[in-house]
């Protein structure tokens, strides 16, 4: 198989979408589209829309031509996928991959996030890795949310298909906090701790999470999204650890 060659660049840190709050405004310029502003700061975004609806091809090429070259988009699968197909439906997938190639050498990892009450089967994991390694050769990430996942079995067959396990905060379990599944990639989802998508984290955590991160980034491609934008914190602990890594 086949995996992306644009993430040649080790270490990626980034918000899951480009929303710049009134709060944080000041931080970036005064002109341009959100999204370029963001992009004036990040190098990377984690698109959360494409799980609602399908955006339009004319969307999808104004992504890729509002940011610089070295800027690069992870997209989440869409939820008629993975929550209400629960992968034995693939839906729209074709049409969505076809879409997202519109970002062309800018598009990064697909994320597919499971719901909660998805539980591991392995017959029908199995085939949607293969449809999804064969409809797009890029690098593909899971977020499973229900325990069974995290075994030996679920291991074994996103290593054998080569998709990586996302390394969450907060985790349904302590498997779930480093990542696992192909090696090729460590994608962590920082969604905010203890109250999720709120919490900020703390400068000493963002430390330790920095020489973790640096350390992964020597053998391999790390991606690093803060999840936690309802209050705002995602912009706020993306510039710190940016600062950290400089």
């Amino acid at each position: 198989m086949t995996q992306a060659k644009d993430l040649s660049q080790s270490l990626r840190i980034g918000c899951a979408g480009w929303t710049v709050a009134k709060e944080h405004s000041h931080l970036f310029p005064t002109v341009g589209s959100h999204l370029e502003r963001y992009a004036t700061l990040f190098d990377t975004v984690e698109i959360n829309m494409t799980f609602y609806r399908l955006p339009r091809e004319a969307t999808v090429t104004s992504w890729k031509e509002q940011v610089p070259s070295n800027f690069r988009f992870a997209v989440k699968l869409s939820k008629e996928i993975t929550h209400t197909g629960r992968l034995r439906n693939l839906g729209n997938m074709p049409l969505f991959i076809e879409r997202m190639r519109h970002l062309e050498e800018k598009l990064g990892p697909i994320l597919v996030q499971l719901p909660p009450s998805l539980a591991f089967d392995a017959n029908v994991a199995s085939l949607f890795f293969q449809a999804c390694v064969a409809m797009h050769d890029g690098p593909w990430v899971l977020e499973p949310r229900h325990l069974t996942w995290f075994g030996q079995e679920a291991s074994d067959l996103l290593q054998r298909f080569c998709i990586a396990l996302v390394a969450a905060d907060p985790a349904i379990s302590p498997q779930g906090t480093v990542p696992a599944g192909w090696q090729g990639l460590h994608y962590y989802r920082l969604h905010g701790s203890p109250k999720m998508y709120f919490s900020s984290y703390s400068e000493d955590y963002l430390r330790d999470f920095s020489a973790k991160i640096t350390k992964d980034s020597i053998s391999k491609p790390v991606w690093a999204i803060f999840d936690n934008t309802a209050s705002g914190a995602a912009v706020e602990n993306g510039i710190f650890l940016k600062s950290l890594l400089a």
